[in-house]
């Protein structure tokens, strides 16, 4: 729930109980939160109130108080009603307000501290007496999950994924840019990389049945603590990054999980060029149809296995062979052995290595 929505509900069952009518105006004399059409007290008397060093004042008509807890200092509460009914009523109603002023500034102010401290931009000795004042533990495992969906700033998945996580109230659900969701959450001595796995898959589900949309979840190495969460950050964004070029059929990428994507993702482009012409010579990938390609993933799949590949396929064995064999000659490399097989694998992953960095 917003602030303001927070702040109207309060004042409207403030308006329930006491049959009195409420307004919170902002420092510009506009209205922020009201329970009713009347008309505000003049602008001198307002000015008078906020430049004065009392924290409430009583008129005929209405009482006027001062909010201390909100950022710029300068919200007022007018409760209309004769001074006998107002005295208690429009205290405690300021105490309600000045709390969820307060709740809400703690947890903006535990935003901005969790993506500082997962952009790396304050030091480890200011992060950890910053979570001391917060009351934010500092030395509990946590996992840095980062979740990207097909739209940008989708509100309905990071709604989603903040009710999913309703109940955990030492989770953070943040975001630093427009792509994608950020969740740290805290783990249990117990957990490990399988119950992380749990997580992910369970968040893709439901994103993709309560947002209708496909996501990508990633997640790095468990952070014992928070000056690993940095790090965890990182491994989570590359390891986005390389399981959307190397490994597009999963929506799912494990940092400690990305095999040779990884090798292949942090090698030069111009060394990358080089072995592509060393192996294929005057020939390109770019020229294979799609129907050769699905042959070879799917023979790739099944590891090599003639028989199991012509079976998926529905097509006889010896016209697999046939066309593995027009493969062979085109490019040079029999697939069908495990050599050759391991080096058209790489080779298939270093071009789309290539077309993502030139696209990027």
């Amino acid at each position: 729930m917003k602030l303001q929505q927070a702040l109207q509900k309060c004042l409207n069952d403030w308006h329930s109980i006491s049959q009195l009518d409420f307004c919170l105006i902002d420092s510009e004399d506009q209205i922020f939160i009201s329970t009713c059409s009347r008309k505000l007290p003049s602008a001198s008397r307002l000015e008078g109130f906020r430049s004065g060093n009392a924290l409430s004042v009583a008129y005929s008509s209405c009482t006027l108080y001062k909010i201390q807890e909100n950022s710029d200092g300068n919200y007022i509460l007018i409760v209309w009603g004769s001074i006998e009914d107002t005295a208690v009523i429009g205290q405690l109603a300021v105490c309600q307000v000045e709390s969820l002023f307060a709740a809400y500034a703690e947890k903006t102010d535990k935003n901005t501290f969790m993506q500082n401290l997962l952009l790396g931009t304050i030091s480890s000795v200011d992060a950890f007496n910053r979570a001391k004042k917060m009351h934010i533990a500092t030395s509990v495992r946590r996992a840095v999950f980062l979740v990207e969906t097909k739209q940008h700033r989708d509100e309905n998945a990071l709604a989603t994924i903040r009710n999913i996580f309703s109940s955990r109230t030492r989770d953070f659900i943040t975001a630093i840019d427009d792509n994608s969701i950020i969740i740290v959450r805290e783990l249990r001595e117990s957990d490990s990389y399988d119950a992380m796995n749990e997580i992910a898959c369970m968040l893709v589900d439901m994103l993709n049945t309560e947002v209708m949309t496909p996501a990508w979840i990633s997640y790095g190495n468990i952070a014992a603590g928070l000056e690993d969460l940095a790090n965890a950050y990182k491994e989570a964004r590359t390891a986005l990054e390389v399981g959307k070029v190397f490994y597009a059929e999963s929506n799912i990428f494990p940092y400690n999980r990305l095999g040779i994507g990884r090798l292949i993702y942090q090698l030069p482009v111009s060394v990358c060029e080089m072995f592509i012409r060393e192996i294929f010579q005057e020939e390109s990938l770019d020229s294979m149809d799609d129907e050769t390609m699905n042959i070879i993933r799917i023979f790739f799949e099944n590891n090599l296995n003639l028989s199991e590949t012509s079976r998926q396929l529905y097509v006889h064995r010896n016209t697999l062979v046939y066309r593995l064999e027009k493969i062979q000659k085109k490019y040079g490399l029999d697939i069908r052995t495990f050599e050759d097989a391991l080096t058209f694998k790489i080779s298939m992953m270093v071009v789309d290595y290539i077309k993502h960095s030139k696209e990027s």
